[in-house]
């Protein structure tokens, strides 16, 4: 699996986006995955790269055709980081939830 810093820098790009929300819907060639993109072939090719070393996808070639898919690992890790993140953050929140509640408890008290 690729490291997390390349699998979010694969997230930073709309382009690159759009290519993984491509994917979703099954394997495609590189010609049909480049096709809504205003951009030159080598340029795009340059984002599959990225997704490619960032282990979004993987890509086979046959013949004169490259076919990319989606690979399931990228999303897992940054869903695995972003679950981490979550329960940190819900417990950070809840704690000051107690403690602004103490607050007011205390003001109404007086």
């Amino acid at each position: 699996m690729a490291n997390l810093d390349s699998v979010f820098h694969c997230l930073s790009d709309p382009t690159r986006r759009a290519v993984i929300a491509q994917l979703t819907k099954g394997p495609a060639p590189v010609s049909e995955l480049a096709r809504p993109h205003d951009m030159a072939l080598p340029s795009f090719l340059k984002h599959l790269k990225v997704l490619e070393t960032g282990g979004w996808i993987e890509s086979r070639k046959a013949g004169r055709v490259r076919t990319c898919r989606l690979k399931p690992d990228a999303a897992e890790a940054a869903g695995r980081w972003l679950d981490q993140q979550r329960t940190l953050w819900e417990a950070r929140l809840d704690r000051l939830d107690a403690f602004v509640t103490s607050l007011d408890d205390e003001r109404t008290n007086r």
